[in-house]
């Protein structure tokens, strides 16, 4: 969620100034069941894919961190790696209430799931998860969790884990579109 992010992080990267943001890709990252491989290979991004794709980003400097991160290591081609990451993106739908709120939106836990599985019918249970930030005041990413033939499915039991705890609060804050 990027109103959250943005307002904690002064990174031209990650931020582009005067862009309004709601969800976002930040990125789209090979894993284990517990943490994810890093920086596999040096093959270069050429500057038409990078054209191409920066628009699903969040800042045009972003797409080139993602792909030498985490894109080297997915075994895709980079062509593949972000058509795939666009593909993933258009097939989940956010919530209606979720997508450029114009007043910070307070949710549980639960809720937060709920939206996604009504806006996403057939969508795994955990398969999009909420982490949250401040001490789980405020929503400050979600991750959706696809298997390798892009099809939605639960996240893993780490990440599942690591969700609860960064959201433990009875609720937590969806920032409004800045």
């Amino acid at each position: 969620m990027a109103p959250n992010l943005c307002a904690s992080h002064d990174d031209p990267h990650q931020c582009a100034p005067g862009r309004q943001y709601g969800f976002l890709v930040h990125g789209l990252w090979p894993q284990y069941d517990k943490g994810y491989p890093q920086s596999c290979s040096s093959e270069p991004l050429t500057p038409a894919l990078q054209a191409k794709y920066a628009p699903v980003y969040a800042a045009p400097g972003l797409i080139k961190h993602e792909w030498a991160k985490h894109g080297t290591c997915s075994g895709l081609a980079p062509a593949d790696y972000f058509e795939l990451t666009a593909k993933l993106q258009r097939a989940l739908a956010i919530p209606p209430a979720y997508q450029r709120p114009a007043t910070p939106l307070r949710q549980s836990y639960a809720q937060f799931g709920l939206a996604f599985q009504t806006a996403n019918p057939g969508l795994p249970t955990d398969s999009v998860l909420p982490f949250c930030s401040d001490g789980g005041r405020f929503l400050r990413e979600a991750r959706a969790c696809f298997g390798k033939s892009g099809r939605a499915q639960q996240c893993s039991a780490a990440e599942l884990k690591a969700s609860r705890k960064s959201c433990g609060q009875d609720s937590f804050l969806l920032q409004n579109v800045r």
